[in-house]
């Protein structure tokens, strides 16, 4: 029997394999289903803050959309428009629920029109805690699941993640320094949330706008005082061009924070692995936040002082207690609303022990800087050498 050339067997041979080996990978992919080109790409997200493009809250929603973004390698990209550019910013929410845009990132307390106890997460007193308090009471203490539940009675298709403690805001910007109650009356003012209801008991015609739009009517005299948030987001926003004196502490806004959202069938449709991603990028982002605040702010707060001419005062104590004063006032027309009863009850029994424990716990730190930065006094010369 004649044999083949070892080159020819050799090329069947190979031949008979790759065909084989080509049959088998056949079979190995029928067995996986194929990843359409649709799916292989990243999942984008159109966001929209409710701050100015050159404000610093615009920036803190731009470093929450990085962290996502980079902590999930580009496999979810967040971008992020400044206010207006798809709605107005009192209209976040319906847009995010209605699905216009993917998410957004803004502050509770501008929803309050939809239910008034969206103000509870930010604008009062908070029964004397301060924004980090209130966000451990909306993790720990009972918070999280009140919010959902008052989103479901208005029929909110989101997810939410409060986040980022601001710091106590100022009473707000003045022609000049308010020294009693009196001097608020007749100031056309402008605020928001149950504020609203604070600032009109004490006399105050007040107009409630977004942040891009109040230093424009405080310039064409639409205001006469106006209160934001902070040092930066002030002086950025152009209210030293309007007014040199500031007025600072407030039990109006001493416990907000900011709110990130997210269109619940959006949230509810991404892997788990996205969805923890998300969950605890909004907590590094709250600590970043936080950090970032007081380093720009107070930098903010020296520069208007020493470059811009501004005067800042600290709030008479019989304003601040008109302003507890006037919240008991304004919760107390709201006891039909049951919803705001059981958050109102919720945040008293937090406070009661949380406020207690930082009151008695934590030094008060006047001392300490006045002992290290107050003016030294020169003694006194001995009266009887006179």
């Amino acid at each position: 029997m004649l044999k083949k050339p070892k080159s020819v067997e050799a090329k069947t041979t190979r031949r008979k394999f790759l065909t084989g080996a080509s049959a088998a990978a056949g079979v190995a992919v029928a067995g996986f289903p194929m990843i359409s080109k649709a799916q292989a790409g990243p999942i984008t997200m159109r966001w929209q803050s409710t701050w100015p493009a050159k404000d610093i809250f615009h920036e803190y929603a731009l470093d929450f959309a990085k962290k996502v973004n980079d902590m999930t390698g580009g496999d979810l990209k967040i971008d992020v428009l400044p206010a207006g550019a798809v709605v107005p910013a009192f209209q976040l929410l319906d847009a995010v629920s209605k699905g216009t845009l993917d998410g957004g990132h803004g502050v509770l307390v501008y929803h309050y029109g939809k239910q008034n106890a969206l103000a509870l997460w930010g604008s009062g007193p908070a029964f004397g805690m301060d924004a980090n308090m209130l966000l451990s009471w909306h993790k720990y203490g009972g918070g999280k699941e009140l919010l959902a539940k008052l989103y479901g009675s208005i029929g909110a298709n989101v997810v939410s993640f409060p986040y980022g403690p601001m710091p106590t805001q100022p009473l707000g910007w003045f022609k000049k320094p308010v020294t009693k109650v009196q001097d608020m009356k007749g100031l056309k003012f402008r605020t928001v949330g149950i504020s609203i209801d604070v600032f009109t008991a004490m006399g105050a015609a007040v107009n409630a706008l977004p942040g891009g739009e109040i230093v424009p009517a405080m310039d064409r005299g639409l205001l006469d005082a106006a209160e934001f948030n902070n040092a930066s987001s002030d002086r950025i926003l152009g209210f030293p061009d309007v007014s040199k004196v500031c007025m600072l502490q407030s039990f109006h806004q001493n416990a907000e924070q900011f709110e990130i959202m997210f269109n619940k069938g959006k949230f509810d449709s991404l892997p788990a692995r996205m969805k923890s991603i998300i969950e605890n990028a909004v907590e590094a982002a709250s600590a970043d936040m936080s950090w970032k605040a007081v380093n720009r702010y107070s930098q903010d707060y020296i520069e208007m002082q020493q470059r811009q001419g501004v005067k800042f005062y600290k709030t008479p104590d019989a304003v601040l207690q008109a302003q507890l004063t006037g919240y008991d006032d304004a919760v107390a027309k709201r006891k039909d609303n049951a919803l705001f009863g059981e958050i109102m009850e919720s945040q008293r029994k937090f406070a009661e022990r949380a406020v207690r424990w930082d009151l008695d716990t934590n030094v008060n730190r006047r001392m300490a800087y006045n002992h290290y930065f107050a003016p030294k006094q020169a003694p006194k010369k001995d009266a009887a050498k006179k």
